[in-house]
């Protein structure tokens, strides 16, 4: 999925959140929940209106919003979080060339209104002299804010618009997939393991220049993906956002020639094959094995598996099914539950836990007809949130095999969504996921069963080891 796709997509699941999860413990009551300044922090009810701009009391609003709402918010040190959003703003002055004298961050003493009072001082102060900036440096400051939460699952959604073009069928991007993709940058980039290389050309720009899976990216943007075998910041620009995407020069070996090419992509729109647009795809392998991709855990999901699983089964006797997440970003925790319920009843599949360690269990739904049938689950780096909920609860219940690359490492717990006053979102945990036996999975991730990494030169010519390995599994 593109980064636009992507992000419209998940916008789409905040607003559902917001209407099917359950109520926290400080909104119970009055259906918003409050923050420690008394303003309101609420989930959305319908779609945002037209954004307006952040201002300081937006960013206050966010603030306190976090304090009081984020599963650890209780225990956060704010000051780093305003520390954060401080060295944020300097950063913006400094690119804009309109450095402030005295832009200095005021001393810091733990009382979290106390310490919100003296940041709003300095910063009013602050972007009183720079007016033209200060939309650019509330954008930078909150965003900062946001980050320094260091979860995976918190985010502000602000300025999500689409090109005038745009239509369902598009993608946006450079045009190629890599085997380090989207959900791992944008969550978990400390994991990844070279080399890069391209894993499947999907259109555009890519397929203009004559790339072709398997070419290894020596340098984007004239830096090194790799250096010393620990990933660079340069990868995140394989998968460009709008509108502020510029062209990405790639350095290109193409091994099965030796040859090394330069080619400069213009990100852009580009029309995908319909196939790689269904969530749900499936068919039958050879040995009759059913073999189901799920690109997301979007509505219906689990249904449209069983459906097509179903299908397959139809006058034959299958002897496993193949279930592929490979590049699976995850989506709804409800779907994850209802696709294990297939497999396995009367276990929990994972935790939902609270800073003090209480946890609410997810069962599985033995209203869902089991299966009946064994399973392998091919996993990589992209599979995250949802998609680690499934694999977890795969692996712990004994359910069936992992087999690829371990998980993304991205499911730190089921983001909520809160309105801000500019019509922006935020959105963040107020529970930490835990594995069915209680294990930690986020920023660590859940390593397969058998071990099949890709290669370029698997890539190049065409060849799946990680599916041909679960083969050999259900056949034997």
């Amino acid at each position: 999925m593109s980064a636009l796709r992507a992000a419209a997509a998940g916008l789409v699941l905040v607003l559902a959140a917001a209407c099917t999860a359950p109520a926290s413990p400080r909104s119970e009551a009055g259906g918003a929940a409050g923050t420690a300044d008394g303003t309101v922090c609420a989930p959305p009810q319908s779609a945002p209106k037209a954004e307006t701009p952040t201002t300081i009391d937006v960013i206050e609003q966010a603030y306190f919003c976090i304090l009081g709402n984020y599963y650890d918010g209780a225990a956060l040190d704010a000051r780093a979080l305003l520390t954060a959003g401080f060295a944020a703003m300097t950063r913006e002055l400094n690119r804009a060339g309109r450095d402030v004298p005295g832009a200095i961050m005021p001393a810091l003493t733990g009382d979290r209104k106390a310490d919100w009072t003296a940041f709003e001082a300095a910063y009013r102060k602050i972007t009183d002299q720079v007016p033209d900036l200060r939309d650019k440096l509330s954008v930078a400051t909150l965003d900062a804010i946001v980050a320094a939460l260091g979860d995976d699952h918190a985010r502000w959604a602000h300025d999500v618009t689409r090109p005038p073009d745009y239509y369902d069928g598009d993608g946006y991007g450079l045009g190629l997939l890599a085997n380090v993709n989207g959900p791992q940058v944008d969550g978990n980039p400390g994991a990844a393991v070279g080399p890069l290389f391209v894993t499947a050309v999907q259109g555009g720009a890519a397929h203009a220049a004559g790339v072709r899976p398997g070419d290894v990216i020596e340098s984007i943007n004239g830096s090194a993906p790799f250096i010393d075998g620990r990933p660079t910041p340069a990868i995140a620009a394989l998968y460009p956002r709008y509108p502020e995407a510029r062209p990405v020069q790639l350095r290109l070996l193409r091994q099965t020639t030796g040859r090394r090419m330069t080619v400069t992509l213009e990100p852009g729109l580009f029309e995908q094959d319909l196939a790689t647009l269904q969530a749900v795809r499936s068919k039958l392998l050879d040995g009759d094995v059913a073999y189901v991709r799920l690109s997301g855990f979007a509505s219906d999901a689990a249904n449209r598996i069983f459906r097509a699983i179903a299908r397959l089964r139809a006058g034959r006797t299958l002897n496993g099914v193949v279930l592929d997440l490979r590049g699976n970003g995850g989506g709804s925790p409800t779907e994850a539950v209802r696709l294990l319920s297939g497999f396995v009843h009367g276990k929990v599949t994972a935790y939902q836990c609270t800073a003090n360690g209480a946890c609410q269990a997810a069962w599985t739904d033995d209203t869902v007809a089991l299966v009946g049938l064994p399973l392998v689950a091919l996993t990589d780096r992209g599979c995250a949130s949802a998609c680690e909920h499934f694999s977890s609860a795969v692996k712990d219940l004994r359910i069936g095999q992992l087999v690829g690359t371990r998980t993304a490492g991205v499911v730190s717990g089921p983001a909520r969504p809160y309105l801000l006053r500019n019509n922006t979102l935020l959105s963040f945990p107020a529970r930490h996921h835990l594995g069915p036996t209680h294990e930690v999975i986020d920023q660590i991730g859940v390593p397969p069963d058998h071990y099949v990494p890709p290669t370029p030169g698997d890539a190049a010519a065409g060849r799946d080891p990680a599916l041909a390995k679960a083969l050999t599994l259900l056949h034997a």
